[in-house]
């Protein structure tokens, strides 16, 4: 199966389904002494994980991840970093009766029209399942972009339905804020707005109790990521956030900057003005006045902090009845067994983070490789 592999200096090879004895990534390009321990994962994948909170799949999976090549007493050797996070609690009888069915909005009917045979436990390598390898990787890709120019890349939750967050620098939002409430309780819709996240989470209590399901958006901030990053032509640098992003389950849309705002703009109201003010070294540093342009401007990184947002389907897995047909082209009718989420966005935040700082991590390494003085 090809596309499992993404990323040149710093590339990435995943393999692993839902329902199979667990998911591993092998990670090339990560440069020796970076500091690198279980536990440095395990922050990221608990954030991921299923069953952390009442609005989540209940789903019960440790996702202890176990570093089998790459990291010596504690740092990478610059050899190939080798990543396992086992499956614990599949339940592979919930799926027997529908493995002949094709559930709507799932791969099912093109992953058989594509290899003429499919895993149909949780969908097989089409679940969110495999993620947790790549959220691993973004572990390493994040310690990797703040040790070169230290950069940093948070995301949170901008939209559940109707509700939208109100977020007045983007930048500025803190992990803290997304994970953790101003009165100490976890923050498990991972919305920094307070108040919109109360209203998220009884949206989402409201569509699991009607057996629905609810999508949203994500917004993605990389911060401290110096001007220069990118490829011209085809590898620019909106492109390949753009496809790292799409590569993810689920994700129907993405944009950066204004998106698609600038449809009704005009270009003076569009364009960032230029100025130059002094940098941390003392030195002039050009800036814009705005950043309409999501920190990318010719597919180049401009300094700026680089803004995205991604549209996340309504959960596909639906208890309610549905009308499909069968491998046979027999209509029938289905209900999707299992534990689902009603809501994808609390646990892909994680997800959109690790695949942002893996492109980024690999677009510094192949600056640093055209400009040596960097």
């Amino acid at each position: 199966m090809a596309g499992n592999s993404f990323g040149q200096a710093f590339r990435i090879t995943t393999a692993g389904e839902s329902h199979g004895p667990g998911n591993v990534v092998i990670i090339d390009g990560c440069p020796p002494g970076i500091p690198l321990s279980p536990a440095d994962l395990s922050v990221d994948l608990e954030r991921r994980r299923p069953g952390q909170s009442k609005i989540v799949t209940q789903r019960q999976e440790s996702d202890e991840a176990e570093i089998l090549a790459g990291v010596f007493e504690g740092r990478t050797t610059g050899t190939s970093i080798a990543i396992l996070i086992r499956n614990e609690d599949q339940r592979s009888r919930d799926y027997s009766d529908i493995k002949d069915k094709y559930r709507p909005g799932h791969a099912d009917y093109t992953y058989d029209q594509k290899f003429g045979f499919r895993d149909y436990r949780g969908g097989g390598r089409a679940s969110a399942r495999e993620t947790t390898a790549r959220v691993a990787a973004g572990v390493v890709a994040k310690k990797l972009i703040n040790s070169v120019c230290g950069g940093s890349v948070v995301g949170y939750v901008k939209q559940v339905g109707n509700i939208v967050a109100t977020i007045d620098d983007p930048a500025a939002v803190t992990l803290d804020q997304v994970e953790t409430l101003p009165d100490g309780e976890p923050n498990i819709v991972r919305c920094p707005d307070v108040v919109a996240a109360a209203e998220m989470i009884d949206l989402i209590k409201e569509v699991r109790k009607s057996q629905d399901s609810i999508g949203g958006s994500a917004e993605i901030v990389a911060s401290g990521i110096p001007a220069g990053i990118g490829e011209p032509v085809f590898d620019k640098l909106k492109a390949d956030l753009a496809k790292a992003l799409f590569s993810l389950p689920a994700v129907l849309g993405v944009e950066y900057g204004i998106g698609f705002g600038c449809v009704t703009a005009r270009g003076s109201e569009n364009n960032d003005v230029f100025v130059s003010e002094t940098g941390p070294d003392g030195k002039p540093q050009v800036r814009t006045v705005t950043n309409r342009h999501g920190g990318m401007l010719g597919g180049i990184s401009s300094g700026m902090p680089i803004v995205l947002r991604a549209a996340v389907k309504p959960t596909s897995s639906l208890s309610v009845e549905q009308d499909t047909v069968d491998s046979d082209g027999n209509k029938t009718t289905i209900r999707t067994k299992g534990r689902h989420d009603p809501c994808l966005l609390p646990r892909f935040i994680p997800m959109a983070e690790a695949m942002v700082a893996i492109v980024l991590a690999d677009h510094i390494l192949r600056w640093r490789g055209q400009n040596p003085q960097q």
